[in-house]
């Protein structure tokens, strides 16, 4: 009967202390209310894949929150397939495409991931 007592008593305080901190508080004279939820617009996350061109390279980096599969490709300008690639699993995904020695050509990088699909131009000349 003490046991059922106590635990009656334990609940209680725990039930009334728990509707104190969800609700107004009293500091120093001053109410003030409480947060608890982050503001999702606080910080933008941009998704999309970043190039850099340096030269005749082009670098490219993706920030992959999904650890999805990401698809590369590189198409020439007849729409042939020069290069390919799939990487799954990496939260950063980054690749360096060199065009120093390719043919004289407009080569079209094409970055799939869950969000979207995302392409790149660069003028081999």
């Amino acid at each position: 009967m003490n046991v059922v007592k106590n635990l009656t008593v334990v609940a209680v305080l725990l039930i009334s202390s728990l509707g104190m901190a969800n609700g107004n508080t009293t500091d120093f004279g001053k109410k003030v209310v409480a947060k608890y939820e982050v503001e999702k617009n606080l910080v933008k996350v941009n998704l999309d894949p970043v190039f850099v061109k340096k030269g005749q390279k082009i670098m490219m980096n993706l920030l992959n929150i999904s650890k999805g599969k990401v698809l590369l490709k590189v198409y020439d300008s007849e729409g042939r397939l020069v290069f390919d690639e799939a990487i799954d699993g990496d939260i950063v995904v980054e690749k360096a495409f060199n065009f120093e020695k390719a043919f004289k050509d407009k080569y079209t990088i094409v970055v799939v991931d869950k969000f979207g699909t995302y392409k790149k131009t660069m003028e081999v000349r």
